[in-house]
């Protein structure tokens, strides 16, 4: 049963929603305070985080920073007001995803599952790796090495570049792309592509294999292994 921590300062959020978790067979466990989960987060694993945006202590985007330094665990920012800054504060720094308050439980399940899934489908196709010049892309391990090193990826930055890396050359506009990641059309919020890519060609870096089409979208142009 997945394990989901929920870091929120609501005492009477934490109840209810772990009960309705427990009907699709998630475990939500919560924390009050930034300080408490991260330490729960660093002692046990867990399959996904819920990060409210305001808290004491640090609010959820300083929390998002800090999991992101020593965590790729998928990431769910809940914003009061729903705001695009909210959005683009939060993907910046790493979230998989959002949802503004308040929320229909069942909309944060079917996010979680739709993240879950994509985290833990395996068809034939990826056992495979795709093997670029300075860039290795394994399928099966979700291991990712530029120039030979290692390099962190978000779940939501993997699941881009290995969608780009399965047709290199080919063409992807924002709104397939977000439509593809997601799993549904959410709010065919097309800035938040932009975003992830922006950090994912930060992490890659020093190459430069992710090109944009200006009105177009976005393509892997790297070559394969061993090609002149």
């Amino acid at each position: 049963m997945p394990r989901i921590l929920l870091i929120d300062d609501d005492e009477h959020l934490a109840a209810p929603l772990a009960a309705y978790f427990a009907r699709f067979d998630f475990v939500l466990e919560s924390a009050l305070r930034p300080g408490e989960g991260l330490a729960m987060l660093r002692a046990g694993a867990f399959d996904a985080a819920i990060l409210d945006v305001m808290l004491p202590e640090m609010d959820g985007f300083a929390l998002c920073r800090e999991i992101r330094k020593e965590n790729d665990i998928p990431i769910v920012m809940l914003t009061a007001r729903g705001d695009v800054m909210d959005r683009v504060v939060g993907l910046e720094l790493g979230a998989d995803d959002y949802l503004p308050k308040p929320f229909e439980p069942r909309e944060l399940v079917a996010r979680l599952q739709t993240i879950l899934r994509r985290q833990r489908s395996a068809p034939a196709a990826a056992t495979q790796r795709h093997v670029f010049q300075g860039l290795v892309i394994d399928m099966g391990t979700r291991e990712v090495l530029r120039l030979g090193e290692k390099v962190e990826l978000t779940g939501t930055e993997f699941e881009l570049l290995a969608l780009l890396a399965a047709e290199p050359g080919k063409v992807f506009n924002r709104d397939d792309i977000l439509n593809r990641l997601r799993g549904h059309e959410a709010d065919l919020y097309t800035r938040a592509v932009d975003i992830v890519v922006s950090r994912l060609r930060k992490k890659l870096e020093p190459l430069d294999c992710i090109k944009t089409l200006r009105n177009a979208g976005y393509a892997l142009a790297a070559g394969k292994a061993g090609a002149p």
